[in-house]
């Protein structure tokens, strides 16, 4: 057995991985403000203590870790998302006596879902994660596409606002501060006057309930407007640059896809009316959901 982990800028998910993919038991865990100050200790903390009880019961092989940001030789070089540099993981998780392989957490799920999903059988594509952040593999004759040790390949970090909000890359104006689901569900609460403990799928039920009779119809009205514009502006520059069959949408993003989804769609092919192939692209949801990056953290 293997064991596939996913670090992301609030979560972290643990999964016993088995033949063909198949994650045969799960825990997850979301990040408090609190724990994020200290974030290293929470994430070891917590990965020690799960990994300690699965191995009472699987004889596991190998751990993979998918996290945001830049790794090199087991080491996080650098994450905005995670607010840390130069971290020695691999060394901090010794304890557990077991081999230990790292990759950016996008790129993982984008491998499970090429493998196993949404991306399986195309020779083009190209993978979104939006989470926290956003990131993103591309893959070409069915290989990942990369940039050797440097990170490459940071969609989340292409420039759509020229002087736009100040990113923790220290550019401004990209992809992420405008069209992460981080900064659509921010948006959202500021819309309805809540605060962050209001979580995602209530936000989405209020979004599923909205119409023009409700007293915030036109506040949510504008806020998704806002963020389809913004996100179909970066995935255009992707498919401008790299022409893919289709475009696979992964992270919390799935879980919004009956309110988001088809709006999307209709934005990306009333920006290419002129061009029929390129209005025609498929864009689909990550089969695996939130489980990909967990499953392509061993692959």
């Amino acid at each position: 057995m293997k064991v596939g982990i996913d670090i992301g800028g609030s979560h972290i998910a643990i999964g016993i991985i088995g033949a063909n993919g198949k994650i045969l038991e799960k825990v997850e865990k979301r990040l408090t403000s609190v724990e994020r100050q200290d974030i290293k200790r929470s994430i070891e903390e917590y990965i020690i203590e799960q990994i300690s009880q699965f191995k009472q019961k699987y004889e596991i092989k190998e751990i993979g870790i998918g996290m945001p940001g830049w790794d090199e030789n087991g080491i996080i070089r650098y994450s905005g998302n995670l607010g840390v540099k130069n971290y020695n993981i691999v060394e901090a998780l010794s304890c557990l006596e077991l081999p230990i392989k790292i990759r950016n957490d996008a790129k993982c799920a984008g491998l499970a879902e090429q493998a196993y999903g949404c991306l399986k059988g195309y020779d083009r594509s190209v993978f979104l994660t939006l989470g926290t952040g956003i990131g993103g593999a591309t893959f070409f004759r069915q290989q990942l596409l990369t940039a050797g040790n440097r990170p490459g390949f940071e969609f989340g970090h292409i420039v759509i606002e020229k002087d736009g909000i100040p990113c923790q890359c220290g550019r401004k104006g990209c992809f992420e501060r405008y069209a992460s689901m981080k900064v659509f569900k921010n948006n959202l609460r500021r819309a309805l006057h809540v605060n962050e403990t209001t979580r995602g799928e209530e936000l989405l039920e209020r979004l599923r309930r909205n119409s023009p009779e409700n007293e915030d119809y036109a506040l949510l009205e504008n806020v998704v407007s806002n963020y389809i514009d913004y996100l179909s502006i970066g995935i255009q520059n992707l498919i401008e640059i790299f022409e893919p069959e289709v475009i696979g949408i992964g992270g919390s993003f799935v879980y919004f896809e009956d309110v988001l989804l088809e709006r999307l769609k209709i934005a990306l092919q009333k920006i290419n009316q002129k061009d029929e192939q390129r209005s025609n692209i498929k864009i689909v949801t990550a089969v695996l959901g939130n489980d990909a990056g967990i499953i392509g953290a061993v692959c």
